[in-house]
């Protein structure tokens, strides 16, 4: 499973290239660049918290429209973004580590952090929206299975270019003592 094949076949590259004023390239590349960071936001908090008896990740993204979050961003409507901005305060906790990711991903992706800023509640909006889709059609393991299905799958990836490739490496030395 290929996430940068998951973005472009739904039509969210595009959308994020045309909502935010750059090329469809820069919009991968910042994608790639930010991906990471949101992937392990998101594992880390996939399973149900249960010492607050809260429901995790799934029910938040449930809450915020589900599947419906990546038809959002790719229709032709307004994005709302305001709910990619709930999902990653869910995810990082505050604002501040959500500045932090597009400044460290910004040299990667050769974009201005404030690109990367307004990508980031659009990107989290449609791997939310994938997420749910692929946990309601009975991924294994609920959205921590399907989660691990993805990053399981990018680890071992391609040895070139893309978002996929060098994923491994990047969650395990830009992510694990960031977040």
């Amino acid at each position: 499973m290929n996430i940068s094949d998951i973005l472009q076949g739904s039509g969210g590259i595009e959308a994020m290239a045309n909502q935010l004023g750059i090329t469809p390239q820069e919009a991968e590349r910042g994608a790639g660049a930010l991906l990471p960071s949101i992937l392990h936001g998101f594992g880390q908090r996939a399973q149900p918290d249960a010492a607050s008896g809260g429901g995790g990740l799934e029910d938040v993204l449930g809450q915020l429209g589900g599947g419906n979050l990546a038809a959002n961003v790719t229709s032709p409507g307004p994005t709302e973004v305001d709910k990619g901005n709930k999902i990653l305060g869910h995810i990082f906790g505050s604002k501040a580590v959500s500045r932090q990711v597009a400044g460290e991903a910004a040299p990667a992706a050769g974009l201005d952090p404030a690109i990367l800023k307004k990508m980031l509640p659009i990107l989290a909006m449609l791997v939310g929206g994938y997420l749910s889709n692929r946990s309601r059609e009975g991924g294994s393991g609920g959205l921590g299975g399907v989660l691990g299905s993805i990053i399981g799958g990018l680890a071992g990836g391609r040895a070139g270019g893309g978002m996929g490739g060098g994923l491994g490496s990047v969650l395990g030395g830009m992510l694990g003592s960031k977040l």
